[in-house]
């Protein structure tokens, strides 16, 4: 039976791979006749261009659209090398990077949701072997035509990247010895990725009063800062005035990065701002922030202590994407992973609701119901009527309604 299941499953794997393929194609095809501008990555090979000048990385303004600096000073090392490409070529690579990265992503998140559960079956290995291919290239094929995957590629934006570089971490034993680097060297590039060596830190704090096994998380943690640290000397060291400048100053300046109200921003601030008609929400948000930040990550630890990692990483992505100030629908590439483990719940536990539960959120995030409404210049947000509010907020309450579905998942198992 075992031949048998491997010859079916060897024949569907070349299927997979065309679908992979065509839906990519396809992909390409549409964004070029949208003529996408990838003006982030316009903005990502100026900002490496004046690190080779030496000049003031954040009094830079580039594009038609006069877009500042907003990253740390580390991530403008990282992008010095886009500056020995030409603009097509550059284009091109990115757009290849970032498929071959959302590959990467997908094959993570279902390492991460299903955790090896047949890894102690040698007689099956193979198969599974297979299975994971073919699962890998069909998740792929659909999750390129999510908004956040669309817009990443349409901006050449970076957060597929980082969102390999912490699942690839969260994916490791917790004693590996570069486990926390990934999640660090993330955080150094953009600093939402922080709030992951939060959890592991607040992780360990709770397996220690469980007297519990801590020092793992809290090690995973350590080695995080480290890299971060790391990181961040780096920068200090090569781009002392820029980086003096960001952590003294631009760091705290959130009306940089955009208008809170642009129904891009998917976060809680930009909800709030688009509700109360103001283009800075202010305590109302500092509130909901704080509330929502300590909810979540109760959600996030409380997952990871029943040894639940996927629900663990996802709900603490969900807290970090909510609380950020600004959270454009780009960021919200972790729909990828969340849509990956509602699928696979119904596959496992089975029932209509977990079935119906992954098709919407995919249809959500697929939807691109965000862009229906008034938006762009002349700050046409502030004017939104509730219908309009509503589908400008639909990643902020999916987001609220998988952190439900995680505290469901926990009593149920707890029950169990």
């Amino acid at each position: 039976m075992t031949v048998i299941a491997l010859a079916a499953t060897r024949r569907r794997v070349p299927l997979a791979a065309g679908a992979c393929l065509l839906s990519f194609t396809a992909f390409w095809l549409a964004q070029r006749a949208a003529d996408v501008s990838m003006i982030d990555l316009m903005v990502y090979r100026a900002e490496g261009e004046t690190v080779r000048a030496g000049g003031d990385l954040y009094a830079l303004r580039t594009t038609e659209a006069h877009l500042p600096t907003t990253y740390p000073p580390f991530a403008a090392l990282l992008f010095t090398p886009l500056t020995l490409l030409d603009t097509a070529a550059m284009r091109t690579l990115a757009t290849l990077g970032n498929l071959a990265l959302l590959i990467a992503f997908v094959h993570l998140s279902l390492r991460m949701i299903h955790g090896g559960r047949h890894a102690s079956v040698p007689s099956r290995s193979r198969v599974t072997s297979h299975a994971s291919v073919e699962s890998v290239l069909w998740a792929s094929a659909l999750a390129v035509w999510c908004e956040p995957v669309w817009t990443t590629l349409r901006y050449g934006q970076v957060n597929l990247l980082l969102a390999a570089l912490v699942l690839w971490d969260l994916t490791r034993h917790p004693g590996h010895r570069w486990a926390g680097v990934g999640i660090g060297v993330a955080a150094a590039i953009k600093l939402t990725p922080a709030l992951f060596a939060a959890f592991l830190l607040l992780t360990g704090a709770a397996e220690a009063v469980r007297r519990g096994p801590w020092r793992p998380a809290v090690r995973h943690a350590c080695v995080a800062a480290a890299a971060f640290a790391g990181a961040t000397l780096l920068a200090a060291a090569v781009l002392p005035y820029d980086s003096r400048r960001f952590w003294t100053r631009m760091v705290f300046e959130a009306g940089r990065v955009g208008l809170a109200e642009d129904t891009a921003n998917q976060s809680l601030r930009g909800v709030l701002a688009r509700l109360l008609h103001t283009g800075e929400p202010g305590a109302p948000w500092a509130l909901a922030a704080a509330v929502t930040g300590a909810l979540g990550l109760a959600v996030a630890v409380a997952a990871a202590l029943r040894g639940e990692r996927a629900w663990a990483a996802l709900s603490c992505a969900a807290t970090a994407l909510l609380v950020s100030p600004v959270s454009w629908s780009h960021h919200w590439v972790w729909c990828v992973p969340m849509v990956l483990l509602l699928g696979a719940e119904g596959a496992r536990r089975g029932g209509r609701a977990r079935w119906v539960a992954a098709g919407a959120a995919y249809l959500v995030f697929c939807s691109y119901a965000l862009w229906w409404v008034p938006h762009g210049a002349g700050r046409l947000e502030l004017d939104q009527n509730y219908g309009q509010m509503t589908l400008s907020a639909l990643y902020v309450v999916a987001a609220f309604t998988f952190l439900l579905a995680a505290v469901t998942r926990l009593r149920t198992s707890r029950s169990a």
